[in-house]
């Protein structure tokens, strides 16, 4: 890993260091509205480092990846896989995941019912859940957010929802939210910070565009248009009410008439949601659904330079990207947001590079 990254690991409740490790092979990735990942190798050539490396516990550690000063991503080590080639060197492949990750291993075992709260705060509120049961708090901070759409939902111990998706069916009702778990430094008191991000609908970072042109930063670029995940209508499936015999709530149709009036075929989409038995979430859930996916889903992507002009700090961010080539002959010239980044740290002989996963902006 080249000298401008180092890899701090500490314990994920304390979040007391444990160690400085250097890393190999390094990607890590981050998106909103899901977790993010980072796979990497650990070089054991002797027994010291063995024994350093044996005090990273899978599941309570920790993993900060600096980037000079800054911190450019942090999360849960979930793996370590030590393993020798037949060259005899051995080494400890490690997977992690950031720290949204923690909901997607708890689930909702108690009673809980929130009505005509806002959805954002009801986030909040399973976080605090989450946090507050013995053994459960990691450190994720969260402050107060304008409220945008109230919400009234209920839980109960036995259905085993996990937190994940709760938060996730939230998220997919009009208008939605976006939602990710920040690390950074703080510039008063250099603690490590894990800050939970909302924003509905969206999280928008800065006030400028990035520009990104081709030629120039942009190595290359992506735009897949794939019918096969979209469509012209959509219907939500819920689950069937205690003691009902007519089956699963279903919502109504929702329908792309527009499409279908200038030319689309009728393609059907469809989502289950078996905890839900109320057909106007059910109905919410089939017109976002749509929203996301009428006609041809296209996720644009480029791959970049990462520099002193250019950092990985661009999760909603804005970017401006223009190309000129045999495609667009006639030049693109558009607005985009940064949903996603995937990073591929420097090695030797090996530039350090980003893909950016991209939507229009509005």
């Amino acid at each position: 890993m080249d000298a401008r990254y180092r890899a701090v690991f500490t314990d994920l409740r304390t979040d007391q260091a444990i160690d400085v490790l250097p890393l190999r092979e390094v990607e890590y990735d981050d998106y909103l509205g899901k977790p993010g990942s980072l796979t990497a190798t650990l070089p054991v050539p002797d027994a010291r480092m063995a024994r350093r490396v044996r005090e990273l516990v899978e599941g309570r550690t920790t993993v900060y990846l600096e980037r000079g000063d800054e911190v450019c991503w942090g999360g849960i080590v979930w793996t370590l896989t030590p393993a020798t080639d037949d060259r005899g060197l051995t080494t400890v492949g490690l997977q992690a995941a950031t720290f949204d990750s923690y909901a997607g291993r708890r689930y909702i075992r108690a009673n809980l019912s929130f009505t005509a709260l806002d959805h954002l705060e009801i986030v909040r509120r399973l976080w605090d859940y989450m946090q507050g049961s013995e053994g459960g708090h990691i450190g994720v901070e969260y402050g107060p957010t304008a409220p945008t759409a109230a919400r009234t939902v209920a839980y109960s111990d036995g259905d085993e929802t996990l937190v994940e998706e709760a938060i996730g069916q939230l998220a997919a009702m009009e208008p939605g939210f976006e939602h990710r778990i920040a690390v950074y430094r703080d510039p008063v008191t250099g603690r490590r910070v894990k800050l939970l991000q909302l924003g509905s609908p969206t999280i928008r970072v800065g006030s400028q565009p990035v520009m990104l042109d081709l030629p120039g930063d942009v190595l290359s670029y992506s735009f897949p248009r794939d019918a096969t995940r979209g469509g012209t209508t959509a219907r939500a499936r819920g689950g069937t009410p205690e003691g009902g015999a007519g089956g699963p709530v279903m919502s109504g149709e929702e329908v792309a008439e527009d499409l279908l009036a200038a030319g689309f075929p009728r393609l059907d989409t469809s989502s289950d949601h078996s905890n839900v038995t109320d057909k106007a979430t059910l109905d919410a859930f089939a017109r976002s659904e749509l929203a996301a996916l009428r006609g041809t889903v296209v996720i644009p992507s480029v791959r970049i330079r990462l520099g002193s002009g250019t950092t990985p700090a661009l999760l909603g961010t804005t970017v401006r990207l223009r190309i000129k080539d045999v495609w667009f002959s006639e030049g693109l010239d558009a607005r985009y947001r940064v949903i996603g980044i995937k990073v591929t740290a420097p090695e030797r002989g090996r530039p350090e590079t980003a893909d950016l996963y991209l939507e229009e902006a509005d």
